[in-house]
């Protein structure tokens, strides 16, 4: 369980599915309101009060983003209350409004433009021509989505990914939102093209 403060009222959690299995969890008990979740959630906030100071004393909302490689994003958001009212609420602080959005894309992080380009050498010759890439604070992320992975079972493409990189605790939403998109299609093939094609003439 990684915890990242992102401002005074909003955390963000990243689970992988490791995370989950040693709480007796999986991806799909999420989506059901279970003891063993709310234990979970229990568990997530007092990490977040003893390793960033950062109290759910009010209503929360919890938004789940479920990440198709290695885990979830769990964005924490402490509403504004009037701590008055709810001076004595204690355990009754999951007053959760949750939002859960499970995407079927792969999103993955890598530090330097030379990682990017050495993946798509790996990446091109099976077949793999798809994905979108981003830049966001510095890295480079790509993005594929289901249509781009024909041809090669997922747990493989998995596989050769994070020899490269590492599944992205950034939301997809937010590198569109702050992030640059570089290339809106086909950008293993552009990469590819450019780089490596261009470079052996």
């Amino acid at each position: 369980m990684r915890l990242e403060r992102l401002n005074y009222n909003k955390i963000k959690v990243f689970l992988t599915f490791d995370d989950l299995l040693e709480r007796g969890l999986t991806k799909d008990d999420l989506w059901k309101d279970a003891p063993k979740v709310q234990q979970l959630f229990r568990d997530m906030m007092y990490e977040a009060s003893v390793e960033l100071g950062f109290e759910a004393d009010g209503p929360i909302a919890v938004e789940i983003f479920s990440l198709q490689a290695q885990g979830m994003v769990v964005i924490v958001t402490k509403e504004s209350h009037d701590s008055d009212l709810d001076e004595d609420l204690e355990d009754e602080f999951i007053e959760m409004q949750v939002t859960m959005d499970e995407t079927q894309d792969i999103l993955y992080e890598l530090k330097t433009l030379e990682d990017v380009i050495a993946l798509t050498t790996v990446l091109h010759p099976l077949g793999i021509t798809g994905g979108k890439l981003y830049s966001f604070q510095n890295h480079f992320y790509l993005l594929f989505d289901e249509e781009d992975i024909v041809g090669l079972n997922q747990p493989n493409f998995i596989a050769i990914l994070a020899e490269y990189g590492n599944s992205s605790t950034i939301t997809i939403y937010r590198i569109m939102e702050y992030g640059k998109e570089l290339m809106k299609e086909h950008a293993v093939r552009q990469i590819y093209q450019h780089f490596v094609t261009l470079s052996h003439k």
